[in-house]
């Protein structure tokens, strides 16, 4: 269990999880890393631990460079346990310890675990002289939950942060450019949509304030650590906290006897006629959390149910849960399904839309049983107007 040194006396001493294929929800099929932190000057410093049953894995790497009883200070950025899981047993080790965290992270830490720690809480642009560096601190409530908080080097020009910038990926390597960007872009970007995507006026906040840093280097809470790619994923961010999406479309739909199917890819021929980039989503196939990747990056949100007990497909009704609680902005919803005798579907699915504010700017389509070659040259003409739509956005 090496200990893998990003600077001089900086080193990374998380643990990764091989075989985790779900976190609260989300489908982590690259595995997981949970990361800890461990800097050595005249005060040692450990920020973050690990979930739970991955200490023994990150104790071994902090005895590879030091005693874990000689740690000075301890920084929780995150009450979540996958973060702060690890707490109480670094601290029995290391018992004059000092918990360094938020005002918010102290009220959290005191709920788990019900321990009188000694707390050091801290608020913007405070500061921690530990010898040769300074730790300077900034709160970013809710990336994602209210106590989060990042911790900046300026001597190393590194950030310490978190969740921001994470990404799920079990892997041996620590640094971006050992992976590549593509995998990366497409993890992160996974991450931030399930995870982070809610609250994107608070990581612009978070972002403005963090402009004036000199960054070298981001060592998120998960997955790899940023150096290379830096300004492409401060830039995704940039993009992705304004709710800023491409002029393209994803089709999400579920079917019982095809016919919802055969809407959906007359949608996609109408769309695709209109000059609009098209993906389709078949949540018989496919993991919600995985489809939210797509929402993030398209314009149009298309959304195919059949009626069924007078209400939405229980798949499609799971998905627009999930969906509802992500709370993307700035979208073009369209509703469809096919019906029996009620057709409630459509309906409701476009109450659930009109609520997340998303503009509905063509008029959702039911058909009764199964389209015939008429019905779905209408679903067709539908698709290309909607197209015509994105086109103008």
């Amino acid at each position: 269990m090496e200990p893998i040194e990003i600077k001089p006396g900086i080193y990374w001493v998380g643990g990764i999880d091989w075989d985790v294929r779900n976190f609260h929800g989300y489908l982590t099929q690259r595995g997981a890393t949970y990361n800890a932190y461990l800097i050595m000057d005249e005060k040692i410093v450990l920020v973050d631990t690990v979930k739970h049953y991955l200490f023994d894995e990150m104790l071994a790497r902090i005895s590879e460079v030091v005693d874990p009883s000689k740690i000075d200070y301890v920084v929780s950025n995150h009450v979540e346990m996958d973060h702060s899981g690890n707490l109480a047993k670094i601290l029995a080790l290391a018992p004059d310890a000092k918990v360094v965290t938020s005002p918010n992270g102290e009220k959290g830490l005191r709920r788990h675990y019900k321990e009188d720690w000694d707390f050091v809480v801290v608020k913007s642009g405070d500061t921690i002289n530990i010898g040769k560096r300074t730790m300077q601190f900034f709160l970013t409530p809710m990336v994602h939950w209210p106590d989060n908080m990042v911790t900046y080097l300026p001597e190393e020009k590194i950030l310490l942060s978190n969740d921001a910038f994470g990404q799920h990926i079990a892997t041996p390597e620590r640094f971006d450019d050992e992976i590549g960007w593509d995998v990366l872009h497409e993890e992160a970007a996974k991450y931030y949509a399930n995870i982070v995507f809610p609250y994107g006026d608070q990581v612009k906040k978070a972002l403005d304030a963090l402009s004036g840093l000199d960054l070298e280097i981001v060592a998120p809470g998960h997955g790899i650590i940023w150096r290379t790619y830096l300004p492409k994923i401060l830039e995704a961010y940039q993009k992705w906290a304004t709710n800023t999406a491409e002029n393209r479309a994803v089709i999400i739909y579920d079917t019982m006897w095809g016919s919802t199917e055969k809407m959906a890819h007359s949608l996609r021929a109408g769309l695709e006629k209109a000059g609009i980039p098209v993906t389709m989503r078949n949540l018989k196939t496919l993991h919600i959390s995985d489809i939210m990747a797509d929402v993030l990056r398209s314009k149009a949100i298309l959304v195919g149910s059949p009626t069924l007990n007078n209400g939405i497909f229980p798949s499609v009704g799971a998905f627009l849960t999930y969906l509802k609680g992500l709370r993307p902005k700035n979208r073009i919803g369209f509703a469809f399904g096919s019906y029996g005798w009620g057709g409630q579907a459509v309906k409701e699915m476009e109450t659930i839309m009109n609520d997340l504010g998303w503009d509905m700017p063509v008029e959702g389509v039911k058909i009764q049983y199964i389209p015939d070659e008429g019905e779905l040259d209408k679903v067709k003409e539908a698709g290309k107007e909607l197209g015509a739509v994105i086109k103008k956005e």
